[in-house]
């Protein structure tokens, strides 16, 4: 189920002494979160606070950020660790891309004989490579995000071409 705000990035710490906060991203890059003109925070309750952004930029990995209503460094710090949400029709995505967040949940089949595989349960960056993993019955898979095993992503699910060993039963390439 698609979700109405997506985890932008975690607010590490103050940065300076006028409230702004130094954020991880958790975009594609620093330069999504930094051009955003208002993030979300989430209340107790579950319910969602929209803040302003007064001024944003990528610094390297992170991104500086001043909202509305945090004027001092201990309103800052007194964020720190908290996500920061996105409005999901406030972030650019080129056609046909998908949100991380659109892929957790979809089943995963064999690109030939059309065998339900599993289903992705979470996306993660190693070393720079984006893996998917694939929960199956009582496994993980790890799948790397290849050209030679990804064959297709898309909202009815994910196709692939496995190697021995990826799957009980897969098919070589």
């Amino acid at each position: 189920m698609k979700t109405e705000y997506l985890e932008g990035g975690r607010i590490c710490t103050a940065h300076g002494v006028r409230g702004a906060l130094k954020l991880e991203h958790f975009c594609d890059s620093a330069r999504v979160l930094a051009g955003v003109k208002r993030v979300f925070l989430k209340n107790k309750d579950g319910s969602f606070s929209e803040k302003r952004v007064l001024s944003a930029s990528a610094s390297g990995q992170f991104v500086i950020m001043s909202l509305e209503g945090i004027g001092s460094r201990e309103q800052a710090i007194a964020l720190r660790s908290q996500t920061v949400y996105l409005y999901r029709d406030d972030v650019p995505r080129t056609d046909g891309a998908m949100f991380i967040a659109d892929m957790i949940g979809l089943p995963v089949f064999h690109a030939e004989s059309g065998e339900r595989l599993g289903e992705i349960s979470d996306v993660s960056d190693i070393a720079g490579r984006r893996i998917f993993t694939v929960r199956t019955e009582g496994e993980r898979v790890l799948l790397p995000d290849v050209p030679e095993f990804i064959k297709e992503i898309s909202e009815g699910g994910m196709k692939v071409l496995p190697i021995p060993g990826f799957f009980d039963e897969a098919d070589e390439v």
